[in-house]
């Protein structure tokens, strides 16, 4: 199968090939899509294939949070692709219901998913104690991962699946919240009135899908999954964790989760450690486009499909989140605090170069700083995301 080999087979790093027993690789020449067909060959807008379909229906989704010990939603073995339906929480959790809700943002009922009604319904019997309020599909069950693995998320393919997302914006939200670190009593405070939420309408322009956010300005669509998890292995005091066994999913963690890194988008490969058996992936909290940081607390929410292909390595799985482009290796550093955020990206950056190209670290400490890019990824889910970009063109071999 396709699998980006930077990662998992430098000095530091105990991985073995793609499980052998049981993996059915892709046929030849499906390097970016399902079995026989490209990704050209789909051509823009179209679905892409996948092995697989996972719908966004109710016993699919849970309500923020990351159960442990769910009945997989799917099982597949790696190597296999598979296509995830998520929802936006926008009109799906709320207490008024979702056709009244959205259409008094301007969403005409057509324009809702019966997922989104059906969701909305079941929601009176989902648990809530310790939980966040994001809508989250899974999990899948990959076999042959076990604890100790890592799980290879190689993201095919991430699309629209409404014209519409939803933005909120407040004068006490995001980065301005009266909790937010290094907030004070004197600070002045936006004219926002309470409740403000913006209907953005998406749609295609000159070939490609843009946000009208204004009659003179479109954003590009970047869209990306914010949640991209394995089942954690939760412990009463960890961010986000105040239940025994219960992970909420505003706080991401070295099992991933609510990461929001935008660049976590289609031809991004993601690596995170295994914590239990089939390692239970977990999708959600769709976006349209962000912009790094989420400084309002939301994106673009918007709902997507993805389309994933999964791989097991056998082996020492990395302590927190990792990704790669075709330009440059993602390592991430979380935690509460900004600044120790910073600190543990420098870390793990030190570290993969260490793992990955045998530098020592102090050679290591030194190409961090004057080649890699720190960028604050989110700043608004409890715990902060610093991620550093590694560019792949200065290593000449």
């Amino acid at each position: 199968m396709r699998s980006r080999a930077s990662f998992g087979t430098g000095p530091g790093w105990v991985l073995a090939a793609v499980l052998a027993a049981g993996c059915a690789p892709p046929q030849a020449g499906t390097e970016t899509g399902g079995p026989g067909v490209t990704q050209a060959e789909a051509g823009p807008g179209a679905p892409f294939p996948a092995d697989h379909f996972v719908p966004s229906t109710p016993g699919n989704l849970s309500l923020g949070w990351f159960p442990i010990d769910k009945e997989p939603v799917l099982r597949v073995r790696s190597g296999e692709t598979v296509r995830v339906d998520t929802l936006t929480h926008s009109g799906a959790v709320q207490d008024e219901e979702p056709v009244a809700w959205l259409g008094a943002l301007g969403v005409p009922e057509e324009e809702i998913h019966q997922d989104v009604l059906d969701f909305w319904a079941s929601r009176e019997g989902r648990p809530r104690e310790g939980r966040s309020g994001h809508v989250i599909t899974g999990p899948v069950f990959i076999e042959g991962a076990e604890p100790g693995d890592m799980l290879e998320i190689e993201i095919l393919a991430v699309e629209t699946r409404a014209p519409w997302g939803v933005n909120n914006t407040s004068a006490r939200g995001g980065v301005f919240s009266e909790s937010y670190p290094g907030f004070r009593a004197d600070d002045p405070a936006l004219d926002i009135p309470a409740g403000t939420r913006h209907l953005i309408r998406t749609g295609w322009v000159d070939g490609r899908e843009v946000a009208f956010l204004a009659e003179d300005i479109q954003v590009p669509l970047a869209p990306f999954m914010g949640i991209l998890a394995v089942a954690p292995d939760p412990v009463v005091g960890q961010p986000g964790v105040t239940v025994p066994g219960v992970q909420g999913s505003r706080p991401p963690g070295p099992f991933g989760g609510n990461l929001d890194v935008k660049d976590l988008k289609a031809g991004t490969t993601v690596y995170l450690p295994v914590f239990h058996p089939g390692a239970l992936f977990y999708a959600g909290d769709p976006h349209g486009a962000q912009g790094d940081g989420e400084v309002s607390g939301t994106a673009i929410e918007q709902s997507l499909s993805g389309v994933f292909r999964f791989a097991v390595h056998k082996g020492r799985a990395p302590s927190f989140p990792r990704a790669e482009d075709d330009d440059h290796y993602l390592v991430m550093g979380i935690a509460l605090d900004l600044d120790r955020a910073a600190r543990q990206a420098t870390w793990e950056v030190v570290e993969f170069l260490g793992e990955e190209k045998g530098l020592s670290p102090a050679k290591a400490l030194s190409l961090a700083s004057i080649a890699v890019d720190f960028r604050v990824s989110e700043v608004v889910d409890l715990t902060q995301v610093v991620t550093g970009y590694i560019p792949k063109h200065i290593f000449v071999r």
